[in-house]
């Protein structure tokens, strides 16, 4: 069996048996190149509209500026619609899944069952979904099994 487990094309079972056991992690690097985690309004919880509110961080740079990964891990979905415009998904460590959102583009290739590393470039900043007339910033967010959290913590923690 130990054979098996091994073979190339088990790679993405092995990463998901391995995120399941990791705890999510206490520090994130800032997933846009060159901003720094001051920089970083604490916009969690604003109202956004009348029914909603914030779920995330906005992190502005300009358009073009690389996204990067914050874990290891899998990812889940790359897509475009709804609010987030181009966005892509990506499962880390204790399950929790990694929103990264209003992509001007994705990297080249990137699709669902990719393994990344903290530090893959996943996209580029911009202005897709309901960002459109703003300026150019990635929404990112965490989802865990309990719902949303604010990851400006995270992100500041590592400095």
């Amino acid at each position: 069996m130990h054979w098996f487990w091994h073979r190339p094309e088990m790679r993405q079972p092995r990463l998901l048996a391995e995120l399941v056991r990791m705890p999510p992690p206490d520090a994130l690097p800032v997933p846009v190149e060159g901003v720094r985690p001051d920089a970083i309004a604490d916009t969690w919880g604003a109202p956004r509209g009348r029914d909603r509110t914030h779920q995330g961080v906005d992190i502005f740079a300009p358009r073009g500026t690389a996204v990067r990964s914050t874990t290891r891990g899998l990812v889940t979905s790359v897509r475009d619609g709804g609010l987030g415009g181009r966005q892509v998904w990506v499962l880390g460590p204790g399950r929790e899944r990694h929103y990264y959102a209003h992509l001007d583009d994705w990297a080249y290739a990137l699709a669902p069952g990719d393994v990344v590393e903290a530090g893959t470039t996943l996209g580029t900043v911009g202005t897709t979904g309901n960002a459109r007339g703003t300026p150019p910033h990635l929404h990112y967010g965490i989802y865990t099994g309990n719902g949303p959290i604010d990851p400006l913590p995270r992100l500041r923690a590592r400095h």
